[in-house]
């Protein structure tokens, strides 16, 4: 029994181009549907999970969802919304980058179960390997005339681009492999839909006319909307770099104050797509949010979500006793359980100093940590008054003109939080 794929993705904001009469073939029993995803990293970035989600909602609607690793158009260069060709990647560094990837995916789809709609990854480069380039030219490229090819958008804005040096020959012909992935998946596994981008529309519609003119059957292509963000700059990037769903990349706690940090605006769009809550759920949470938006409900609940799908409930946890950290709500205790990539990430930006593990082990007067030692306060005399203000803390808590600091205040053996008031921070590395 498969349910209405094509209204579940709707309501979400999740369509964007569709080719008529795909919401009836898709209600007429389980199909197939693939979506692409470039290999040139091992691991997906939260730019990827559009199409990551289409796939489980695909798959959650009872119909099959194939995950394609583009190991052979990951060595040619997709010209789709670019300026520039993308580097090359040899074969070994692909397919670590496929395990690496398959093994994210697997968190969202299922690839092990024995249902019939269990999900498939495969990789282009399993079949486009064997062919050769007079084979190509005499079997593909001959369906195809170069006037269809140069009509396509992302061709036309590539050649017209002013500040783009052209366009090889090499991502040309881009269109006609990605093309022949859905004939291939047409005809090895009944693939009869094809999802991306709407920037990936031109390469899609290749590939139904392959499966038309070579294949004699009927494909289907469905895009979904590229991901904007309100202020106008680009979604799933920060100063950083990209937001990564491999921790080691960007850690959990990162991730969720990325999504913490979105507007009203686009957490309402987000939590729609980003998440599988239902609709009711949604609309609940969009009134609530609107009647008291300072509580940030929809950030909150969007952050905690896709955390959890995308890490693990006590990743979460952590993030949010790490977030709270910032905020005053925290303990000596709470600090001391935070590894160090967490520590610096929360008090990025945070001056510092370093001292030796020797000075440490003799201990140091807090007006000597202050001052001399740090320069975080100015002389002996400001830290005198600022201590008998009561506005000094040590890991968070207060202390006295009499505290001396010592191992026992490190927090991973490494590091001692300093603070004047409730946003003045000073990091002292032991070293």
């Amino acid at each position: 029994m498969t349910e209405n794929f094509i209204e579940e993705i709707r309501w979400r904001g999740m369509l964007h181009d569709v080719m008529p009469n795909t919401e009836t073939h898709l209600l007429e029993g389980m199909r197939s549907a693939y979506v692409g995803i470039d290999p040139t990293a091992d691991s997906l970035h939260i730019g990827h999970l559009v199409s990551v989600m289409l796939l489980r909602h695909f798959q959650l609607a009872g119909h099959r969802p194939l995950a394609l690793i583009g190991g052979a158009t990951g060595m040619i260069g997709d010209p789709s919304g670019k300026s520039a060709e993308r580097n090359l990647l040899d074969e070994k560094t692909l397919r670590h980058n496929q395990d690496a990837i398959q093994e994210q995916l697997s968190r969202f789809l299922d690839f092990d179960s024995d249902a019939p709609n269990a999900a498939v990854l495969v990789n282009n480069y399993d079949w486009m390997r064997k062919f050769s380039f007079l084979d190509f030219i005499r079997d593909v490229g001959k369906h195809i005339t170069v006037n269809y090819m140069m009509a396509k958008d992302s061709v036309k804005k590539r050649l017209s681009s002013e500040a783009a040096e052209g366009m090889s020959f090499t991502e040309f012909t881009y269109q006609l492999v990605q093309g022949y992935d859905f004939l291939h998946l047409y005809q090895a596994q009944e693939c009869t839909l094809q999802m991306g981008g709407s920037d990936q529309w031109g390469n899609i519609t290749t590939g139904t006319e392959l499966i038309r003119r070579i294949g004699g059957g009927k494909g289907y292509a469905l895009t979904c909307p590229l991901i904007t963000k309100a202020d106008g700059t680009k979604f799933g990037k920060t100063e950083g770099g990209n937001i990564w769903l491999d921790a080691q990349r960007t850690s959990p706690y990162k991730f969720y104050q990325y999504w913490l940090n979105t507007s009203d605006e686009d957490a309402e769009k987000y939590i729609k797509i980003f998440t599988f809550l239902t609709k009711e759920v949604i609309e609940t949470l969009i009134t609530q949010h609107k009647e008291a938006p300072h509580q940030r409900a929809l950030q909150k609940k969007l952050a905690d979500e896709i955390t959890i799908m995308v890490h693990s409930k006590a990743d979460l946890d952590n993030a949010i006793k790490a977030s709270a950290i910032l905020f005053g709500k925290s303990t000596a205790s709470d600090l001391k359980t935070l590894d160090s990539n967490t520590f610096l990430e929360i008090f990025d930006g945070v001056p510092q100093a370093e001292i030796s593990k020797d000075t440490i082990k003799e201990g140091i007067s807090i007006i000597g940590a202050l001052a001399e030692h740090t320069g975080f306060l100015k002389s002996n005399g400001e830290a005198r008054r600022a201590l008998k203000e009561n506005s000094i803390a040590v890991n968070k808590e207060k202390i006295t003109d009499t505290y001396t600091i010592s191992e026992t205040d490190l927090i991973n053996n490494e590091f001692v939080l300093l603070q004047r008031g409730k946003k003045n921070y000073f990091v002292i590395r032991v070293v």
